[in-house]
């Protein structure tokens, strides 16, 4: 038997979203699927970019505490800060993915062996791959979970036998 492929093991149920996809529909998408990151795609289902948890998490958003302490103004500058922190905050949540997702995202084909998926996974140090097809359209994603299963399976496999 020969080395697998990523379509062997790669989801076929791709959840995607569009650039224009706020941050805060993207945050429901990914607590509701308990995923932590989808492919951008255009209206053709091509891939344009990929967007994470860690893409949310790492914005730049003013601490909700004030970095100074002071007994007697606390109350006052926590509050400034809490109602700013708010705001920030809401204002964030309808920004469009557009404007976090990563533009350059290394990709692979269905025929692709999985020992180079693997390198790509350690080399660019991401946690999935889209699966794209000759036109560049999403057709499926893998993750390193599914390398995990994958070698879990095998050995489980090989103990049976």
């Amino acid at each position: 038997m020969g080395e697998k492929l990523v379509k062997d093991l790669m989801e076929k149920k791709v959840i995607s979203v569009t650039k224009d996809t706020t941050i805060k529909d993207l945050s429901r998408i990914l607590l509701k699927y308990n995923i932590t990151g989808v492919p951008v795609v255009n209206n053709e289902n091509k891939l344009i970019g990929m967007v994470t948890d860690a893409d949310i998490i790492t914005e730049n958003l003013n601490p909700i505490f004030p970095i100074y302490f002071d007994p007697l103004i606390m109350s006052y500058a926590y509050l400034d800060s809490f109602e700013q922190h708010q705001k920030d905050i809401k204002d964030f949540l309808f920004k469009k993915v557009e404007e976090v997702m990563t533009h350059r995202v290394k990709t692979v084909k269905a025929d692709t062996p999985i020992s180079d998926a693997v390198r790509i996974f350690i080399k660019e140090r991401v946690n999935r791959i889209p699966v794209i097809d000759e036109n560049g359209k999403v057709i499926g994603i893998i993750a390193r979970a599914d390398i995990l299963k994958s070698m879990l399976g095998d050995l489980e496999e090989n103990e049976l036998s």
